[in-house]
């Protein structure tokens, strides 16, 4: 049992990156120093620089023909140097104690909190066109919160040990690392997920391979040399990016993988655990599958809501980052009395919205991450725009010329099973459907059953026993369910953040109930007086 303490810690404050603030004013200089150069990234596996000479390019999605960096990636050969080298580490990493390992991830919360964070956040902001404040509260404020709950939890794990011990016992339990390694996937959108997704399983003992999204490489290959100065030894987190079609199937047939941490698409998530099924029998261990996977959030909103309050949930929840969040508001349904107030406000808002290079702090919204989902979220685009059963009523346009660029769409349809309020798109689309107020029960049984996922969601109204019954009605319907409040914006150590259904494990990031995936726990009962006869009482003569 681990003796040490770490204070209770609190949320990194927001820095705010008003004109003429200092953060503002060394954050600009880091965007252009770092925006002025084209850098090289290698694997980093057991601590070396590994180039294959197969290389992709990092660019700016806002300015897609710059280039930030030039990434080598991974095969076949690299994954089982980086799964050897993992073992190795293993073995001095998994004995090493709790406080230890702690430590270090708490060193890495206040390199980013000081000297790296320009540099982290300057990266997120370039290589996926993030505005200044998504970046901070992503890259900055969420990845600090990780390092430093995170340690917070797994002590209040390993303080967690059996009520009794009757003597002559003492009986406790500790918990183990997994024997392998943990197979860390992130996806492009958030920064924080990235660092998060591989540090988690490492702070409790274990080791993994990294293989970030490949059209986020360039942040993550900065974690990678923040971790290392804050003393995180060689071979725990291997970094291994590259084409998923060549990394994976060397990870998923090794006897040696213990679980996966995962955050991406739900088609490649569940391509995996059936891989992992038809692998089972040649594992070492089952492994823990871990998973976060897509949404198609809702707002509901009751005739009582605070009109503003609504408008402004809207326009935040499905548009910040342009959509590209796995929470954002995707679907909203709204009751036909208020419908054309709600409309004149929240058009004039949405038309309000600027639209650019994040360099630029006057853009609420960037670009989306690639041509791939350019080319998706534009098709859906195209199809209500051809579709009688719906109707845009603001943005619709996309321009991909210099940037990968997706004005704020808004689609109204009087069909409830429309395509773009059942599938999940990714982009800056919201879909709203009109309902008449008497149908408020019926209603709530239509979000319920309109999409697969059942990640986040939302309530809006004044009516407190319709909100009431909001909440009892869609208890299934979202892993994280907000009241008067958009969808989006979970916080560490607030709102653990997770869904079911087709959306994932719900094993709820930012919690110990994560962190528990990661052990494997030994009972052990010692007996100082241990008994020297078979015999029990019950065998005595009368």
């Amino acid at each position: 049992m681990n003796q040490f303490t770490i204070p209770k810690p609190v949320n990194e404050p927001i820095k705010d990156y008003a004109p003429g603030s200092p953060e503002k004013e060394t954050l600009l200089t880091k965007l252009n120093e770092m925006s002025t150069e084209i850098i090289d990234i290698p694997l980093i596996i057991g601590g070396e620089e590994i180039r294959t000479g197969n290389t992709a390019n990092c660019v700016m999605p806002h300015d897609h023909s710059h280039v930030l960096a030039a990434f080598h990636q991974a095969g076949e050969k690299e994954v089982q140097l980086a799964i050897d080298a993992s073992q190795d580490a293993w073995k001095s990493w998994s004995k090493t104690s709790l406080e230890e390992r702690a430590n270090i991830f708490l060193k890495a919360a206040d390199l980013l909190a000081g000297p790296w964070r320009d540099t982290i956040n300057a990266a997120t902001m370039l290589n996926m066109s993030k505005n200044a404040y998504q970046a901070e509260i992503d890259s900055a404020c969420e990845m600090i919160d990780f390092f430093r709950f995170n340690p917070w939890y797994a002590q209040e794990l390993a303080n967690h040990q059996p009520m009794y011990s009757p003597e002559p016992t003492k009986n406790s339990v500790e918990l183990r690392p997994l024997e392998g390694f943990v197979f860390a996937v992130s996806p492009f959108n958030f920064t924080s997920i990235g660092g998060n997704l591989p540090s988690a399983p490492a702070l409790m003992g274990n080791v993994a391979l990294w293989k970030p999204a490949s059209s986020a490489v360039y942040p993550a290959y900065f974690i990678m040399q923040m971790l290392k100065e804050a003393g995180l030894p060689d071979g725990v987190i291997n970094f291994i990016p590259g084409r998923g079609s060549l990394v994976g199937p060397t990870v998923m047939n090794s006897p040696l993988l213990a679980g996966v941490h995962f955050t991406g698409s739900t088609r490649v998530f569940q391509g995996m655990w059936k891989q992992i099924g038809e692998n089972i029998q040649t594992y070492k261990t089952y492994p823990r599958i871990v998973g976060e996977t897509g949404g198609k959030d809702f707002c509901v909103a009751h005739e009582s809501v605070n009109k503003d309050a609504l408008v402004t949930a809207m326009v935040r929840g499905a548009f910040e980052y342009q959509g590209q969040k796995c929470s954002a508001m995707s679907r909203a349904y709204i009751p036909t009395p208020i419908w054309e107030e709600i409309k004149d406000k929240y058009a004039a808002e949405v038309n309000t919205i600027k639209m650019g290079n994040p360099e630029d702090f006057s853009n609420f919204m960037n670009a989306v991450i690639d041509q791939s989902a350019f080319d998706s979220i534009s098709e859906f685009i195209d199809y209500a725009e051809a579709a009688d059963d719906a109707e845009i009523i603001t943005g619709g346009r996309c321009d991909d010329a210099k940037g990968y660029f997706i004005e704020p769409t808004t689609i109204v349809t009087d069909n409830p099973k429309f395509r773009t309020m059942c599938e999940e798109i990714f982009g800056p689309v919201l879909t709203i459907y009109l309902y008449d107020p008497k149908d408020w029960e019926a209603t709530l049984k239509l979000v319920d059953s309109t999409s697969e996922y059942a990640l986040t969601g939302c309530v809006m109204g004044e009516d407190m026993d319709a909100v009431a019954q909001a909440k009892e009605a869609l208890t299934h319907s979202a892993g994280n369910f907000y009241i008067n409040d958009k969808p989006t914006g979970a916080v560490v150590g607030q709102q653990p953040f997770g869904g079911s259904r087709a959306s994932g494990t719900n094993d709820k990031a930012g919690s110990m109930f994560n962190l528990v995936r990661w052990v494997s726990q030994r009972t052990i009962k010692e007996n100082v007086d241990p008994p020297t006869d078979y015999r029990y009482p019950f065998l005595g003569e009368e």
